[in-house]
């Protein structure tokens, strides 16, 4: 089945689904939009993006498009399926421009908001969606991938989450491949879980390994943080498989360990005596786990969820701590059964 797809966002992850899509056997015909109007123009003339993915050529089924904010919900009904790949901090005004559009909507941002005025209490992707736009059929494409191997074609698994089951069908329809595999899955709170919290964790696996402590001692972040991130996600109503599979300690293991991660770089950075900002910087690309890593902890407070990991990376990242200081808070902790550490602390 051939779908009309669009992709709003010339991001990494953005650009490498919408090759990924133009590629598809069933000839799914793909337009990736961008705001900017000259990027547009000079992505559609050299047929690769230049900034995001260098290198990567775009097939012939893929095109690169501006048009005005204002015409966008227009433009987007014309499609079967759009895909917003902005960051999340752009994910409510986004929502809102496409809030009366007919067709599925999936984001691919993984985080928290950030609170303030409109999300006193910190949101989840889903939670902005059925605020501003309660109507909309909508779901997430979330799961381990780096945007690099997906636009090679490199064997790579997601989950598309939504309690809409045709939200969950048309996104395997239009993604599902042979080196792309989709995975539907109706636990989108637990879906939504994971992608946050295992951004905020590979932060604290980047400064450890920043730091030398070894791979034993990322072994031991990585186990807690995925106890972390599962009792986080049951308190908001999520089912615990959900965290055994790609979208909890798949996204984790992959976040935390892999040389593209940009959340694992943040904490190498900050190990090497860089502050947020400078991190931030260095890296040209958004990292989540910065921009969500406060809310996580205060949505896990207010929940009465103890996650001792999370708390030190909001420590480092608030200038509270030191290195060497939020790494003794993530390794401090005191010594008792591992059973009865998750029992208390769940």
């Amino acid at each position: 089945m051939s779908l009309k797809i669009a992709i709003i966002g010339a991001g990494a992850w953005g650009t490498a689904l919408a090759i990924s899509a133009s590629r598809h056997a069933a000839g799914h015909g793909v337009q990736l939009w961008t705001r900017d109007l000259a990027a547009a123009k000079d992505i559609q003339k050299l047929r690769h993006n230049e900034r995001y993915l260098p290198g990567v050529d775009f097939p012939a089924a893929l095109n690169c498009v501006s048009t005005p904010l204002a015409e966008l919900a227009s433009w987007a009904k014309e499609h079967d399926l759009v895909v917003v790949g902005t960051p999340m901090s752009a994910l409510r005004s986004m929502l809102q421009t496409l809030k009366d559009v007919q067709v599925p909507v999936a984001w691919l941002c993984k985080g928290f908001e950030a609170d303030d005025a409109s999300s006193p209490a910190g949101a989840m992707p889903h939670e902005v969606c059925q605020q501003v736009a309660p109507h909309l059929l909508s779901g997430v494409l979330s799961g381990p991938s780096f945007a690099l191997e997906v636009a090679r074609n490199q064997p790579t698994a997601l989950v598309a989450a939504s309690d809409q089951a045709s939200v969950r069908q048309i996104l395997v329809t239009a993604f599902h491949s042979p080196s792309l595999r989709v995975y539907a899955n109706e636990d989108i709170v637990g879906v939504e879980v994971g992608g946050a919290v295992k951004n905020v964790l590979a932060i604290a696996t980047g400064l450890c390994e920043g730091l030398n402590l070894g791979l034993n001692a990322r072994a031991a972040l990585i186990t807690r943080g995925l106890s972390e991130m599962t009792r986080l996600g049951l308190a908001l109503g999520a089912k615990t498989e959900t965290f055994m599979g790609l979208s909890g300690l798949g996204d984790l293991v992959l976040t935390a360990t892999g040389d593209l991660s940009r959340n694992r770089k943040v904490g190498l950075l900050l190990a090497q005596g860089m502050d947020v900002q400078q991190a931030v910087q260095s890296l040209g690309h958004v990292a989540e786990g910065v921009y969500s890593a406060r809310t996580v902890v205060k949505r896990a407070q207010a929940l009465g969820v103890e996650m001792p990991i999370s708390q030190a990376v909001v420590g480092l990242l608030d200038g509270k701590l030191k290195p060497a200081e939020a790494v003794a808070a993530l390794m401090g902790r005191g010594a008792k059964e591992e059973s009865e550490l998750n029992r208390r602390e769940s």
